[in-house]
């Protein structure tokens, strides 16, 4: 997992952020295999809950375009969609953008590659990344586990990040709860051997179900204590759960090596649903990330 201090991580809302000024004093120091940048030049940055936003707003003439508007007849073809070859970051349900941009910001030799089924949130999400410049990402609108079954080259991305899926509260809604036996063997498809995958959620009943299954395909492990290279929260959820003092669950692993798809579709049809009290006190936080 990457390290960077003084950049936040990623956000699944609808808040666009207070545009502020900035200078010199602001430069950020990345460590964990990243350059050192230090800017000295005034610099726009956006604030969400006070929390500052990754990157920086450039001048319109460096501004990239990020948009994936229309989705290809059959695989992506990650190389020619960046027009490189490098390795490949997925954030499913990525909200306005605030961990992907950040890693696309630290971590210029990745490709990054968001979905979300809003278009609103999509939007917002665009509209940062193409202000920051930023040719190394691409957002979609779609379904994480659309976007898995249909679009992704098997063996063909080196991370999968999943940030706080939507529980459900409702009897009658379970079933679109995202985190199946399915959908992780199409996240360990898609991996490349030994690929890492994160997963963080504030519900307890998901994160209960979650560390019961997820380590049939991935060496899976909890993570104490937050994320280091976003202490405030990687997310705007996380960040509004955090605000709110709740806990916050998060986990990654890496695909477990030797596993085929065969056998991990066999063991998925071993393996339970999702059906887990949610707890309905949540729902109003739901509502707001």
């Amino acid at each position: 997992m990457f390290v960077l201090r003084g950049v936040t991580g990623r956000t699944g809302g609808h808040d666009h952020g207070t545009l502020v000024g900035g200078d010199s004093q602001t430069g950020v120091g990345f460590t964990g295999g990243f350059p050192e940048i230090m800017s000295h030049l005034p610099r726009r940055t956006e604030r969400e809950f006070g929390v500052p936003f990754p990157g920086e707003i450039l001048p319109a003439d460096q501004w990239a375009q990020t948009a994936l508007k229309k989705m290809p007849d059959g695989r992506l073809n990650w190389a020619e969609l960046f027009g490189r070859t490098a390795p490949v970051v997925l954030d499913l349900g990525c909200g306005n953008g605030r961990f992907l941009i950040g890693s696309a910001v630290a971590r210029k030799t990745h490709d990054h590659f968001g979905t979300d089924v809003l278009p609103v949130v999509i939007r917002y999400a665009r509209k940062r990344g193409n202000q920051r410049g930023l040719a190394n990402m691409r957002f979609a609108v779609l379904g994480a586990h659309e976007l898995l079954e249909r679009y992704v080259e098997p063996g063909s991305v080196t991370e999968i990040h999943c940030y706080h899926p939507q529980p459900y509260y409702e009897p009658g809604q379970v079933h679109r709860r995202l985190v199946t036996p399915t959908f992780l063997a199409l996240v360990h498809r898609c991996l490349i051997p030994g690929g890492l995958f994160v997963v963080q959620t504030d519900n307890p009943g998901y994160w209960k179900y979650i560390r019961a299954v997820a380590p049939v395909f991935f060496d899976f492990h909890e993570r104490i204590g937050r994320w280091q290279d976003a202490p405030k929260g990687r997310t705007r959820r996380e960040i509004v759960a955090m605000k709110k003092n709740l806990p916050v669950f998060r986990g990654s692993g890496t695909a477990k090596v030797g596993l085929s798809e065969d056998e991990a579709i066999k063991l998925a049809e071993s393996l339970p649903s999702p059906i887990f009290d949610a707890d309905r006190r949540l729902r109003d936080l739901d509502e707001m990330g």
